[in-house]
């Protein structure tokens, strides 16, 4: 392996430990701080947590094989079970360079209600989801009928960057470890304001090109 691609694994290694500290910063995680992130890296390989994110170092990161060899490191038993779940999403889509699954309160409930998740506030659009978030039908963690319900719901939604498990979770990917934290945090505000608007008589859809607004303005400020 050559310099340049240890400095990378070294940076893509950080980047999934931010990407951590924000989500607990955040409030979005479960009471037992589950979770599971992993970062693509060269030749067929992903960085992925150990199986704890709580307190994670840079160092406590596994490399492991699309093929779910573990080529480096120790992973404890409940991260080994979901390597297939990450390979599933690295090989469907060439573009997302980071998963983050995480059983956030909000969002879970929505999975647990087989439930997609509209979109409906404007941090979605920010942040990469303008549309709704497709329930995954359920099946054990890491099994086969579990990676084949994930992969049918990418290839049947070639735009979504996010996913519910049903009855499970909560399973976003996106360009950067970055990118994806904060899509997983504006699914969860979002998932709770949906349920605060039912008591309130519901929440209400955007208006037509509201994301091509939301892009526009975007566009105004950076330019």
């Amino acid at each position: 392996m050559t310099g340049a691609h240890r400095v990378d694994e070294n940076e893509r290694a950080e980047e999934i430990v931010g990407a951590a500290e924000l989500l607990f910063a955040a409030g979005v995680m479960a009471h037992s701080g589950h979770a599971n992130l992993s970062a693509r890296l060269d030749g067929g390989r992903l960085l992925l947590t150990p199986g704890f994110v709580r307190g994670l170092r840079p160092g406590d990161l596994a490399t492991v094989g699309l093929d779910g060899r573990v080529l480096r490191g120790e992973l404890r038993s409940v991260s080994a079970e979901i390597i297939a779940m990450h390979s599933t999403v690295y090989r469907a889509r060439p573009d997302v360079g980071a998963i983050i699954h995480t059983h956030s309160p909000a969002a879970t409930a929505f999975a647990v209600a087989h439930r997609p998740l509209p979109c409906r506030t404007e941090p979605m659009l920010r942040f990469g989801q303008a549309e709704e978030v497709p329930v995954v039908p359920w099946g054990p963690r890491g099994s086969d009928v579990s990676v084949r319900g994930i992969a049918g719901v990418l290839e049947r939604r070639p735009t979504t960057a996010a996913a519910l498990l049903a009855n499970h979770g909560l399973l976003v990917f996106g360009p950067d470890s970055a990118a994806t934290a904060h899509l997983v945090v504006a699914i969860e505000e979002s998932a709770e304001a949906e349920i605060a608007a039912a008591a309130i008589g519901g929440a209400v859809d955007f208006p037509d090109g509201a994301l091509e607004a939301v892009r526009a303005s975007i566009a105004r400020v950076a330019s």
